[in-house]
């Protein structure tokens, strides 16, 4: 089994935001999958879905980012999973706009929800997927006005091809392994 987390924040107010773009992933994944109807445990809605004959738990804290670390936690616990069959996936300023980027382990690169999790988990042993959403052009604008501002329609063009190549690069790593995911997605220059 593995457990697939997209980070975001709960609430219509964050709805397509930048910072939310775990949670598109997610439900990008449920939709392609036919995932079943999420339940709420653990400070996360959970969908159940099949890759390749393996199960998966598809999530979405409903902690807020900075706390993510403590549904994940709970999750990971309640499923008896090592951090191995973890998979978290983000929002990355400093990736071009629809982007991706796999890493088998790794920091948190300034990135609060990761942060969390990694304190919580006791480790940054798990895979994660990064979706670039760009840095603003005027270097005085505020990072958190950015990550919690919706995309533009230019950079929208962007984002719905990258949320199909982010969805296909976790079924990738589940059904081949992180590394031929990585072979595959890593490489692109645009999605």
């Amino acid at each position: 089994m593995k457990l697939v987390v997209g980070l975001g924040n709960p609430g219509l107010q964050y709805a397509a935001t930048r910072h939310n773009i775990g949670f598109m992933v997610i439900d990008r994944l449920a939709a392609r999958l036919g995932a079943g109807a999420a339940k709420h445990m653990h400070h996360s809605l959970v969908q159940q879905a099949a890759v390749a004959g393996e199960k998966i738990l598809l999530a979405k804290p409903q902690t807020y980012m900075n706390a993510s670390g403590e549904a994940v936690a709970a999750l990971l616990r309640w499923y008896r999973l090592p951090l191995f069959d973890l998979l978290v996936i983000s929002d990355d300023m400093d990736l071009p706009v629809g982007r991706l980027r796999l890493r088998k382990t790794g920091g948190h690169g300034g990135h609060n929800g990761l942060r969390s999790i990694i304190e919580l988990v006791g480790g940054r042993d798990f895979t994660r997927l990064r979706v670039g959403i760009g840095r603003p052009a005027d270097c005085r604008h505020d990072p958190v006005d950015w990550v919690l501002g919706r995309f533009t329609p230019e950079e929208m063009e962007l984002i719905a091809p990258a949320l199909d190549a982010a969805a296909e690069a976790v079924e990738t790593a589940v059904a081949e392994g992180i590394d031929a995911a990585m072979n595959r997605y890593n490489a692109r220059e645009k999605v």
